[in-house]
């Protein structure tokens, strides 16, 4: 594969590998604080190339979250889109922000996605009896400066550009 193309497969994979995160098995007193893996992913790519990736990427992604947890279908799909299209809507003034501000609108972005999935759960009457239901907020909020230098490393090294 040349270097030019290497390139169409980093966003892909990236979404791949938070996907993976967000599936694989932890233990049971940990997996309350998994962090949202696949909402900061996306809210990473809104910022970075809002061009290039949007909420079809956000819905796509949702859609298979809900598969692979067998949640109802829709559910993380409209979550993930309502938080890629706030994301692309702010993108130009989250971008200035120092990475702990950026952490605190991470944060606020990924807790309007778990109450559109909290308001689903309710709906359908299976909301979560504990307050962990929110726990992945503070780890995803203490894990978005990685995230960010992380991603923006591999985006800055396979030369994608906005």
């Amino acid at each position: 594969m040349t270097e030019s193309r290497a390139h169409v497969w980093v966003i892909p994979l990236s979404f791949l590998v938070a996907l993976m995160l967000t599936l694989i098995p932890m233990p049971d007193w940990a997996a309350p604080f998994r962090p949202e893996w696949l909402g900061m992913t996306v809210i990473y790519w809104c910022l970075a190339l809002p061009r290039r990736v949007g909420t079809g990427y956000a819905f796509v992604l949702g859609l298979l979250l809900d598969v692979a947890k067998g949640a109802l279908m829709g559910q993380h799909a409209l979550g993930l889109t309502v938080v890629a299209y706030l994301t692309l809507r702010l993108h130009q003034r989250i971008r200035v922000f120092p990475l702990w501000q950026q952490a605190l609108s991470v944060g606020a972005m990924l807790a309007i996605h778990l109450l559109i999935v909290l308001w689903v759960y309710g709906a359908t009457g299976q909301a979560p009896d504990s307050a962990l239901y929110w726990a992945p907020l503070s780890t995803s909020v203490l894990l978005w400066p990685w995230v960010f230098i992380l991603l923006r490393d591999i985006r800055r090294r396979s030369g994608l550009t906005g």
